[in-house]
């Protein structure tokens, strides 16, 4: 038998701590482990209830006290809002006199504003229109008056001016068919000259006989320079008599090209020159290894004449001294414009006969140089008058958009009036409509749908 552990559950219960068998002893004398949770849960219900009631007596006392206090407060205020109330009531009572002392005097004054703004506007249009139909008027005879004058001037120019166009034109075919006619006549002379030239082959061909033997007894460098010193000293011979004006002179200037002529020769008259020509002088040894051509030298010679601006280009040549072509004395060259080839013995002859053909020209050339200063003088009056047209043109345009550009200013000026005399209308109106509303007041409108309000006026009353 042994003694068993216990503990106190409850008042109630007792609990077992361990496994008991029979015979054993449960001594409720010992002391054991009680189980004090129940008494002090028990004693924590009994204080908060005790704590709930004051808590619930103190909040009675406050509400009670809070409410005395509210109540207190309520009837202040609503003594208070009813005073203002009253004040309210009198000062609407007071600005609706005023708003209608207003009302009234501001209908007289718009009024009477109207009628003054009214004639003003009225004064103003009038002499607007006054003004308009005066500058229409002024516009009109001064657009007429330039038309018209404009139109004259027109009409004389161009009648002038076709006239003097026609006059020139038909000048001018004159002289061109003048001009044909001497070159057929130049032509002709030229080719009457080779006939004769033609006729003296034989004294020529003994001249040529003379210059192979001249040739043979010279060296190369002798026979170009006494070529060259051949033709000076035949032209120096009858210079003053038969070219008293020309120029001939040795061709030393290098051109762009870096190449030269041999000869130069221009004749004057009046200071204009009718004829130039360039000169090339050929001549070779008849011993010399290589031979040239004539046609060697074309090229060369053309661009030179080209570049020093002359007009003929003639080759003095003794070069095919067997050449038949050649030996006939004067051949043109067909390749190349305005070239020709010659011996040396129709060196000035040559010239004479050029000379003398282009002088027959010099008149109509005089005439033909007067005609073209005439047409750019015709050009210059064209320009002229195209440009007066223009200014004219830009000057008619110009008044034009400056009246247009016052006519619309006016028009401006008057849709600004019609604007202003339109605003004074509706404020009039609107000044009208507010009086009506004003008329249309009660404290019963103000105070429907707005039950505050009503309330207030209600107590109020």
């Amino acid at each position: 038998m042994s003694k068993i552990k216990f503990h106190i559950a409850s008042q109630t219960e007792l609990v077992l701590d361990q496994t008991a068998q029979l015979g054993d002893v449960v001594d409720l004398t010992d002391e054991q482990n009680i189980d004090t949770s129940v008494i002090n849960g028990k004693i924590a219900e009994i204080l908060d209830e005790k704590l709930a009631q004051a808590k619930e007596d103190w909040e009675s006392q406050q509400d009670k006290q809070t409410k005395a206090e509210l109540a207190n407060q309520l009837q202040q205020q609503k003594q208070q809002f009813q005073e203002n109330i009253n004040d309210k009531a009198t000062r609407i009572v007071e600005l609706e006199t005023q708003l209608k002392s207003i009302a009234q005097q501001n209908e007289v004054e718009l009024k009477s504003q109207l009628v003054q703004k009214d004639l003003d506007l009225q004064a103003t249009i009038t002499q607007k229109e006054s003004e308009i139909v005066a500058l229409e008027t002024k516009i009109a005879s001064i657009k007429q008056q330039n038309q018209s004058e404009l139109e004259t001037q027109l009409l004389k120019k161009d009648a002038a001016t076709q006239g003097e166009l026609a006059e020139r034109d038909q000048k001018l075919s004159e002289l061109t068919s003048q001009l044909q006619l001497k070159d057929q006549e130049k032509q002709l002379q030229l080719a009457n000259i080779q006939s004769q030239y033609e006729a003296q082959l034989k004294t020529a061909n003994e001249q040529v006989e003379f210059y192979k033997d001249f040739k043979a007894r010279q060296s190369t460098k002798e026979i170009g320079e006494s070529l060259e010193q051949y033709a000076m000293t035949e032209f120096n011979k009858i210079r003053p008599y038969a070219f008293p004006n020309a120029y001939f002179e040795k061709d030393n200037t290098l051109s762009e090209t870096n190449s030269k002529g041999d000869f130069i020769f221009r004749d004057y008259q009046e200071d204009m020159e009718f004829i130039s020509i360039m000169f090339d002088m050929k001549n070779e040894a008849d011993t010399t290894a290589a031979k040239h051509k004539n046609t060697d030298f074309f090229k060369e010679l053309d661009k030179d004449r080209r570049e020093k601006k002359t007009e003929y280009a003639v080759l003095v040549s003794m070069l095919e001294a067997d050449s038949d072509l050649y030996n006939t004395g004067i051949v043109q060259v067909n390749d190349y414009e305005k070239m020709y080839v010659i011996r040396p013995q129709f060196f000035i002859q040559f010239i004479g006969v050029l000379r003398n053909a282009a002088l027959n020209t010099v008149e109509y050339k005089q005439e033909l140089e007067q005609v073209r200063e005439q047409n750019i003088d015709i050009t210059h009056f064209e320009s002229d008058l195209t440009n007066f047209k223009n200014a004219f043109g830009k000057n008619y345009q110009s008044a034009s958009k400056n009246f247009k550009n016052a006519i619309d200013e006016i028009d401006k000026s008057i849709a600004r009036m019609e604007a202003v005399k339109r605003s004074l209308t509706t404020y009039e109106n609107q000044l009208r409509l507010a009086n009506n509303k004003l008329d249309d007041v009660s404290v019963k409108k103000l105070t429907r749908g707005n039950p505050t309000m009503k309330a207030k006026f209600e107590g109020v009353g």
